[in-house]
């Protein structure tokens, strides 16, 4: 639980352990972002910087549409076939709610699409992007039920743009706003509970 403090003779306790595989873990977690040190009180659990998130899903739907776009004209019907397979997958998952395998089919779908873009570069910086948000989903974000089904048709909108060979500013524009719809759902994702 975020601001949760970890105490190390507690869990060597609770897991029958010495304290030296303890405090491995906890490095471990702390090179994770999971948990930070506070002087005078020793390691707590992080909670989710909302401002730090937000951000990051803004920067990647500009990266994300324009990857989107410059992946486009590379995309050939096997491809087109693949990413439908991908999504009719997630939704499969969803009936079962099985979030786990949503969130590895939705990040498959994506990263799909950026095999075909030629600027590697941009592909980098947005694989740092999706590393920083999984940071913020292990500390207690993961999943908007309401704003998965929408997804899957946002994706089957962007598989149709791709598939009709839309302009490049069409499937930039949509795939940008795909992504800030997640944005929205994170901002009202109190409105689910």
């Amino acid at each position: 639980m975020p601001g949760q403090r970890i105490v190390i003779d507690q869990i060597a306790k609770e897991v029958n352990s010495s304290h030296i595989p303890v405090r491995e873990a906890i490095h471990q977690l702390e090179s994770e972002q999971l948990i930070e040190y506070e002087p005078n009180i020793g390691a707590i659990v992080k909670g989710i910087n909302d401002s730090l998130y937000m951000d990051t899903l803004q920067v990647l739907a500009l990266l994300e549409g324009y990857a989107t776009a410059l992946s486009a004209p590379h995309i050939n019907q096997s491809g087109i076939q693949k990413l439908t397979e991908i999504n009719e997958k997630m939704s499969e998952h969803l009936q079962n709610y099985e979030l786990d395998k949503i969130a590895e089919l939705n990040r498959a779908f994506h990263f799909f699409i950026y095999s075909y873009c030629p600027n590697e570069l941009l592909i980098t910086n947005i694989k740092e992007m999706w590393e920083r948000l999984d940071v913020v989903r292990h500390t207690g974000f993961r999943f908007f039920p309401k704003r998965t089904p929408h997804s899957i048709e946002e994706h089957n909108t962007i598989i149709q743009y791709l598939s009709d060979n839309k302009s490049a500013d069409e499937i930039e524009r949509y795939t940008r706003n795909h992504k800030l719809n997640t944005l929205e759902a994170f901002k009202h994702r109190n409105d689910e509970r």
